[in-house]
């Protein structure tokens, strides 16, 4: 009886192994059988003779995620429970508060409110703690508390949340969300249209492709498509968004695979809406996978000028799998390639180093192509801009700012002895810095961690006493030049705090409405765009 239990739990595993390994099982058949036997028998003698009553469905679990863990991050097992809790609606609609939260070091905080959606409408601002939903205390709560606040259009929840240190309660009322892969579009100048795409959903093309006639409408002669920390989404969306610019049958992206019918070339197949308006696409460090399809796209057919700093570089195509039993698979099946050849994909996750992590190409090793005017492009992943521009990479001193919530942090504090929004300056950043002091922040920067290490090691090692003088002073040296980055980067660190409030008390709206004044990359895009000659000559129309 207990090994026909267990074998309902292995079976439908195993059997799902049999669904996606198509061309590979059959090459290596006798390998694959062979290990999958051996893992059977494991699997079953560790379940009838552990010391302990085991879990086999959570055995399972861990050894199939485990085992995925060493390919890449983006091949996923879902189990009965992670589907139900994570599967994505990718039309972008669905039912919720209408608000972005986070669990953190056991708190579960409102990271931003949408305008006029449920949370908005019951008081809740960003920074708010959610202690209490409906009976629930999540002090208490160890699983996804954010199921919590999902229901039917209309279900009432009762919950009790922090602001500021005080206890306040709020009923929220459930709704449809619907969230725009295009939040904003407007004009920088009576010539420059502006379009912020954010997502690559069900309505990106749509929504783009309103955004641009709408533009078009009022007068603008001259297009910026901002993708600047999109990460990416659908694939048949990145190409629509493309035909918008360029002739129908146009190759955008190719797909290439060890499985033959994972090779597949994408084409356009829609009449555009202008193959001539002058277009500039803004990219950073957290433009990826659909984002790079169209800026890569794009540049390779000298069809826009790519601005900002490199694009993330994924470049590996993911399949949704349905296995038995409601579980999934997602998985990595080929690898992106633009028009000319090149390959998005940065990391190298069958290549790691000595701690295990995937290897990234050296520049000195990136390959040149050519886009279709004759102009040299190259990989190593990711899309390098045509025009680099320093502000959109973040220093590393930002970088760890955002990482560790400083800024999102103060900006609640900000706003609790601020009611209304006002420029910040040099007083703020002099404020910031002291709250850092006050809060012990680190900066956890690599040179910091290495000499943690160092002395964890030497407390085992029975050395600490020896070197703690030398660690304190060589420690308060790190730290003071961490102080002295910050004075570095104090434009670029208001400016994120500017961000940060604005989007608090303005919304999304309103931060993008501030962008168009004072940005400094759509600054420098739309003046690219009203110089005919220069922009002409990046592309080489000339």
């Amino acid at each position: 009886m207990l090994a026909s239990i267990k074998k309902r739990y292995v079976l439908p595993v195993l059997a799902g192994g049999f669904l996606f390994v198509g061309v590979s099982f059959k090459e290596d058949f006798f390998e694959i059988a062979k290990q999958i036997e051996i893992f059977t028998t494991l699997f079953k003698t560790v379940n009838m003779n552990y010391v302990d009553q085991t879990n086999p469905a959570d055995l399972m679990d861990k050894a199939i995620k485990s085992m995925l863990n060493d390919l890449d991050p983006y091949t996923v097992y879902f189990n009965e429970g992670d589907v139900a809790r994570f599967k994505i609606n990718s039309t972008g609609e669905y039912t919720g508060i209408g608000a972005m939260i986070a669990r953190k070091d056991g708190r579960l905080v409102v990271r931003e409110v949408y305008k006029n959606y449920p949370a908005d409408k019951a008081g809740l601002k960003a920074g708010d703690e959610i202690i209490q939903i409906g009976d629930v205390l999540l002090s208490d709560f160890k699983d996804d508390a954010s199921q919590l606040l999902k229901g039917s259009r209309n279900t009432k929840i009762d919950i009790k949340y922090k602001r500021y240190s005080e206890t306040k309660q709020t009923q929220l009322l459930l709704d449809e969300v619907d969230i725009k892969a295009v939040p904003f579009f407007g004009k920088v100048d009576d010539k420059t249209g502006y379009i912020v795409l954010t997502q690559f959903n069900a309505k990106a093309s749509q929504e783009t492709k309103d955004a641009l006639e709408k533009l078009k409408e009022q007068g603008a002669t001259q297009i910026i498509l901002d993708l600047r920390g999109n990460p990416g989404g659908l694939l048949g969306e990145a190409v629509n968004i493309c035909s918008l610019f360029v002739p129908n049958g146009e190759v955008i992206v190719t797909t290439k695979s060890k499985i033959q019918k994972h090779n597949n070339t994408y084409k356009t197949t829609r009449n555009p809406i202008d193959t001539n308006i002058p277009l500039a696409i803004l990219v950073d460090g957290k433009s990826a996978s659909a984002s790079e399809i169209v800026a890569g796209a794009l540049q390779d057919l000298d069809r826009a000028v790519v601005i900002g700093s490199r694009s993330f570089g994924k470049g590996l195509v993911q399949r949704p799998l349905e296995l038995t039993y409601g579980t999934q698979l997602k998985v990595t099946i080929s690898r992106y390639y633009t028009p000319s050849g090149r390959c998005i994909q940065a990391l190298d996750y069958s290549k790691k180093d000595a701690n295990g992590k995937a290897i990234k190409t050296d520049a000195k090793n990136y390959n040149a192509f050519k886009t279709r005017a004759g102009r040299t492009v190259y990989d190593g992943g990711g899309i390098q801009p045509d025009v680099e521009l320093d502000e959109s990479k973040k220093s590393a001193v930002t970088e760890a700012l955002l990482r560790n919530d400083a800024i999102f942090e103060y900006a609640t504090q900000w706003i609790s002895k601020n009611q209304t929004y006002k420029e910040v300056g040099d007083a703020d950043f002099s404020h910031f810095k002291a709250y850092l002091k006050g809060k012990n922040f680190s900066f956890d920067t690599k040179t910091e961690q290495l000499l943690k290490e160092t002395l964890e090691q030497a407390k085992k090692d029975k050395l600490d006493a020896t070197i703690k003088l030398q660690y304190d002073q060589l420690m308060a040296a790190i730290q003071k030049a961490e102080e002295s980055e910050l004075d570095k980067n104090k434009t670029e660190i208001l400016n994120q705090l500017k961000d940060e409030l604005i989007l608090r008390f303005q919304y999304k709206e309103g931060l993008y409405q501030n962008y168009l004044k004072s940005n400094s990359e759509i600054k420098k895009a739309t003046q690219l765009l009203a110089n005919t000659t220069e922009y002409n000559k990046i592309l080489k129309k000339q």
